[in-house]
């Protein structure tokens, strides 16, 4: 489920050329706030992939919703109360 997500994340990439010392500049449209620069078309999408993770991550932490990427899907496990005895 999360490997598939991150795949489906990454080739909706969109990429383009800026003026900055690392010129390469890559976004994942659906997911507000994830992007990455680097030297090397290569470089920035290893960047962006480590920043999607981390997102994420964020994201399950804080039980904030995980937009879907096209029929992709990550969902918090339901969280469950155990009594003790």
């Amino acid at each position: 489920m999360l490997t598939e997500y991150i795949e489906a994340a990454l080739e909706s990439a969109k990429y383009e050329i800026i003026e900055d010392e690392e010129p390469y500049y890559g976004a994942i449209p659906e997911l507000e706030g994830v992007w990455a620069t680097g030297k090397t078309l290569e470089e920035c999408r290893r960047n962006l992939k480590e920043t999607l993770e981390g997102w994420i991550v964020i994201r399950l932490q804080r039980g904030l919703a995980i937009p879907p990427i096209g029929q992709h899907r990550i969902t918090e496990p339901e969280r469950r109360l155990m009594a003790n005895g």
